[in-house]
């Protein structure tokens, strides 16, 4: 891993669960200073915990380097873990744009990273991800972290990150067939109408 990124992990592989179909999937929760991510099998009905950690990018460091250590070092679980599938929290803004610019500089590595590795990227608010773990868009960390017990028993975590990132791995399990179903209906009608010899319509 790259100098200044601790990555802390309960590490295991993806896997297949019984004799269904499984999707690995990685949640990404993007920060300047610590960056969870956790990663969980789905095959439509059951979860199962993967892994989960957090890489931290040393506050004494410029901001370009800083981003440089988050993007490496999610770029390294993907390349460890081989998940399929990416979700990243939407950014929250808040009063302090300055932060909120830095925050979003931060989710960009979030982003960037998965997608330069092929995989299908989805994003979901803070809200939706809090409704989809615990039932309410309003639940605190604490309520996270317990649902996350539940939905997830031998989840083992060490900080607040890894859990909202986990929950963002749980939320796209979720909902990522009404999304795949939205991306295939974009698809066919970008196909139908390159047959037909004319543009995409969000790009008339």
């Amino acid at each position: 891993m790259p100098g200044g990124v601790r990555l802390e992990a309960n590490r295991c592989k993806c896997r297949r669960m019984g004799e269904q179909r499984t999707v690995c999937i990685i949640g990404i929760d993007p920060g300047l200073r610590r960056t969870g991510w956790g990663i969980v099998d789905s095959d439509g009905v059951r979860l199962s915990y993967v892994a989960s950690g957090h890489i931290t990018a040393p506050k004494d460091e410029e901001l370009a380097y800083r981003l440089r250590e988050i993007f490496e070092g999610i770029s390294g679980v993907i390349a460890s873990y081989s998940p399929r599938e990416a979700a990243v929290e939407e950014t929250f803004v808040n009063d302090n744009a300055r932060a909120t610019l830095k925050l979003g500089q931060a989710r960009g590595m979030a982003l960037l990273a998965p997608a330069l590795k092929g995989l299908r990227v989805a994003e979901y608010s803070p809200n939706l991800i809090k409704k989809s773990v615990v039932g309410t868009g309003h639940a605190d960390k604490r309520q996270i972290q317990a649902m996350i017990g539940v939905l997830l028993p031998r989840a083992k975590f060490k900080s607040a990150d890894e859990a909202d990132a986990l929950a963002i791995a749980i939320c796209h399990a979720n909902h990522r067939t009404g999304a795949q179903a939205k991306a295939a209906a974009a698809a066919a009608e970008s196909a139908r109408l390159a047959r037909r010899g004319g543009p995409p319509a969000a790009a008339r």
